[in-house]
């Protein structure tokens, strides 16, 4: 058995739809499929998701027949879909699911909001498990909250609750047939509907692998592989055939977008591989995100990508003696925790520490609140704040067994003339990380790639 999810962009029409169900039926341990609601097609430019929030915010604001008049741009869009597929009849059930979520109680507008949002994902389940249908396969739309997956009441920022894997697990194994599953949202257990973050279709797709144990956990997006840098930055990137947790992991949490964090974590655990594919090129293998390496490919494989993410200050602190003061990093990190602020990095020297963290958990106040307290509670001898940082982060596994890879990383930089104002190895050397001026970001990245993989 194979989990297999589809993004956005390959369900955002008919044309997509016949092809994501092209792919499910080629294979026919393919029988877990989860879906996103429709993205932007050629003649979409918004994303369903979107239309919902709009929708969502004018019941809110303006009540339930705002809400509603809007809603009925989204009931039409999937209309079309349906008429071109030629399965109109499940419109009988997606447009009075549309309309009844304008109904709901609006006392709590997060509640509201999720409740609408998670209709995308649903009703795009019931459209493709129509169409498979039509072209004679065994296929059944699966509501999440009654297979079993049940959230924590975040809403928006749903978590999953332990004892999901065993009741999906239960509820799933023994059902014949292609299964459709709507990605993106759950259960609470007092019976409300919840969603995760946005890009949580990812997420459902790796528990339902995690919960199911399965092979391999296919995720189909719009590009061929995961690239070796930004195709945006550096002109034909090096493909990345396999990558392991660890490298991916560092990957977007430097701005690689192609996969959802966070959704690494279920499979993480439980060692699935992950293969992403390109459904509109399902002939490509695409890239294999596994649990390591061997040491063959360790060999061959020094850097695996090079990465780069705006929107960080550094936070300078200085005292003669820091490094004999019991506890002074402690109280330090205490002032961020107490704004309910996450701190990056924290490159240290015998007299100085720097907090580096994003930029936006130190708006409306909190970086001066911070660093007040920093000069009255811990007696210091200076405080620098350095903001519009980017990080550039250079992923590689193989960078372990390789000597040299930071000189040759420093000097490519130093050749770019971009100044760098830090760097950070962890003790993994999975990565290494510079932290520059986000003007200079960009060709830092370029430098990196021309040096480490070109």
């Amino acid at each position: 058995m194979k989990v297999i999810k589809f993004g956005g962009s390959s369900l955002a029409d008919a044309v997509q739809i016949r092809k994501v169900c092209d792919i499910i039926i080629s294979d026919p341990e393919r029988r877990v499929v989860v879906v996103s609601a429709p993205g932007k097609g050629v003649n979409d430019p918004v994303k369903v998701t979107d239309m919902l929030i709009s929708a969502a915010s004018a019941a809110l604001e303006n009540g339930t027949e705002a809400g509603l008049a809007a809603m009925e741009t989204v009931i039409e869009r999937y209309a079309s879909i349906a008429r071109d597929l030629g399965v109109d009849h499940v419109m009988a059930e997606i447009a009075p699911d549309f309309r009844a979520r304008m109904e709901l109680d609006r006392s709590l507008p997060t509640k509201f909001t999720d409740a609408v949002k998670a209709a995308g994902e649903d009703n795009s389940a019931r459209l493709t498990a129509a169409y498979l249908c039509k072209l004679g396969c065994n296929a059944k739309y699966v509501n999440p909250g009654d297979a079993g997956m049940y959230l924590s009441d975040d809403f928006g920022n749903a978590q999953i609750l332990p004892k999901s894997y065993e009741l999906l697990n239960k509820n799933l194994s023994g059902m014949e047939g292609i299964i459709v599953f709507p990605g993106f949202f759950g259960r609470t257990e007092a019976g409300e509907t919840v969603t995760f973050p946005r890009g949580g279709s990812d997420i459902t797709g790796a528990i339902l692998a995690a919960a199911l144990n399965v092979d391999v956990y296919e995720n189909f997006t719009d590009v061929d592989y995961v690239y070796s840098a930004n195709p945006h930055h550096v002109e034909n990137p090096r493909p990345i055939p396999v990558v392991t947790y660890r490298e991916m992991r560092e990957l977007s949490y430097a701005g690689f977008n192609v996969y959802q964090e966070e959704a690494l974590l279920p499979v993480y655990r439980v060692g699935i591989p992950v293969n992403i594919r390109n459904a509109n090129n399902p002939s490509c293998p695409g890239t294999l995100i596994v649990p390591e390496r061997n040491s063959e490919i360790h060999e061959d494989v020094r850097v695996a990508g090079v990465a780069c993410d705006k929107g960080f200050t550094s936070v300078y602190v200085n005292k003669y003696l820091m490094n004999r003061e019991i506890g002074f990093g402690r109280k330090l990190l205490e002032m961020f925790e107490d704004e309910g602020v996450s701190y990056e990095h924290t490159p240290t020297g015998i007299d100085d520490l720097t907090i580096i963290a994003r930029s936006h958990y130190l708006e409306n106040g909190v970086l001066d609140r911070i660093t007040a307290r920093i000069r009255s509670e811990l007696g210091t001898d200076d405080v620098q704040i350095h903001d519009g940082l980017s990080l550039i982060v250079v992923v590689g596994e193989g960078m372990k067994h390789a000597v040299g890879i930071a000189a040759k990383a420093t000097t490519a930089l130093s050749e770019a003339g971009i100044n760098i104002s830090m760097i950070s190895q962890g003790s993994s050397e999975v990565s290494m990380i510079f932290a520059v001026d986000t003007a200079d970001a960009i060709r830092g990245v370029q430098a990196l790639y021309n040096a480490l993989l070109a």
